[in-house]
């Protein structure tokens, strides 16, 4: 067996994360491999709440067959460095959609690394991510969308925004199109910003406590990203998690 050396900042998917602490559990696993045959339909969920200091990361291999649909969701909130990569492979007409939030503070790593191949015709992507860092914490997203020559009538979407709780966070994101085909329709947006004062202060002068009115206002940011999970009991189980990390985060970090 061949052991692959350890990554470096100077390797695009490892720029900004915490390598130091990705060498005490290196070597890692191969991926989870997950197939969607033709025609069929998956939903996939992880929630990612890693003890405090812990690394979690966490690599999938996804290839979904032509008129295959599969949706993943994804909360990423714990551990001192907490990863998790998707490497998809899309056939004709086949579907791929990730939503997913990082919440993180302190001195916490989150990442989210993606490369998508639209192989053929007709393939759907869509990828919406949403991050709130308080402290020092570290956000990052990169997304590669690969299409190929063959691949036309491809339609592919990223919405990448971070909010951050203290200048002292940093939210790194990196959507990248690379594109053989010419009738394509593939698009991206990223913003970052901080949480809007004129709101907070309009929600202050309604009575409104300053924590609550920042939980709230976080609240509203991410909503929706869980929206369309189909069991109703995972559904409460994210917004849950999600909760209680974003009620830590209100009561903490200046805001400034």
């Amino acid at each position: 067996m061949t052991v692959l050396p350890l990554p470096t900042r100077r390797q695009e998917d490892w720029r900004y994360s915490d390598v130091e602490a990705v060498a005490g559990v290196w070597p890692l696993p191969d991926p989870v491999a997950i197939h969607v045959g033709a025609g069929e339909q998956a939903a996939h969920r992880l929630l990612q709440d890693a003890a405090d200091g812990a690394v979690a990361i966490h690599d999938y291999a996804i290839h979904v067959e032509a008129g295959g649909r599969c949706t993943f969701h994804l909360l990423n909130i714990g551990g001192k460095l907490g990863r998790v990569t998707f490497r998809v492979t899309l056939g004709k007409g086949a579907h791929f959609g990730l939503y997913g939030a990082m919440i993180g503070g302190g001195e916490q790593t989150l990442e989210i690394v993606t490369s998508v191949t639209h192989a053929e015709p007709d393939g759907t992507s869509e990828q919406i991510v949403r991050s709130i860092l308080g402290q020092k914490a570290v956000g990052t997203y990169l997304g590669r969308i690969e299409v190929a020559r063959d691949a036309q009538k491809t339609d592919a979407v990223q919405s990448i925004k971070a909010m951050l709780l203290d200048r002292t966070a940093t939210a790194n994101a990196k959507p990248e199109l690379e594109i053989y085909a010419d009738d394509v329709k593939c698009a991206h947006g990223c913003a970052v910003g901080e949480l809007d004062r004129q709101a907070l202060f309009y929600m202050a002068s309604r009575g409104m406590e300053p924590q609550a009115a920042r939980s709230l206002l976080l609240q509203a940011f991410v909503a929706g990203v869980f929206d369309d999970i189909g069991d109703e009991a995972e559904r409460e189980r994210f917004d849950t998690a999600a909760l209680a990390k974003l009620e830590a985060l209100a009561g903490q970090g200046s805001g400034a």
